[in-house]
């Protein structure tokens, strides 16, 4: 029975949307704008410790919708999970939190950010699939040179 307690546990306990912002700071004269908008999107990820074993993972993204020089529509959405996590190897909880809970939690993002924006009068942003493993290991690489970076100084 003791066996049972050290087996590996990820349970998703909750999903939510933890943060949704519109600003539209030139409304209504950007709807009568010919062209369509460039998008502009910057995406982040996070984790931290809620109690033993449970952990909160998150997601945010940030949509800026420009036409020439003007702001058309900026969205921000943070998208959240409650997390069981327990008895997983060292070395593997961070790549779990950065990687895995980020592939739960995107789907319902990238359904958030394309309703807000139809909401606010735009046709639907649909955000790209993101490569979770490949933006962990780039963001792994980058805070690796950060501190190499204040090593050196």
């Amino acid at each position: 029975m003791s066996d049972q307690n050290q087996q590996p546990t990820f349970n998703i306990q909750r999903v939510y949307l933890k943060d949704m912002s519109l600003e539209q700071p030139n409304s209504p004269g950007i709807f009568l704008e010919p062209e369509g908008p460039s998008i502009e999107v910057s995406i982040d990820i996070g984790s931290e410790v809620l109690a033993e074993g449970i952990y909160e993972s998150s997601i945010t993204v940030t949509v800026t919708a420009k036409i020439k020089d003007k702001v058309a529509f900026l969205v921000e959405g943070k998208q959240a999970g409650i997390f069981e996590v327990r008895n997983i190897p060292e070395g593997q909880l961070e790549p779990l939190l950065g990687i895995a809970c980020p592939n739960i939690l995107y789907p319902y993002l990238r359904s958030n950010i394309a309703d807000m924006v139809t909401r606010a009068g735009f046709p639907p942003v649909h955000l790209s699939e993101i490569n979770f493993e490949v933006f962990f290991q780039q963001r792994q690489e980058a805070l690796a040179k950060q501190a190499n970076g204040a090593v050196a100084h």
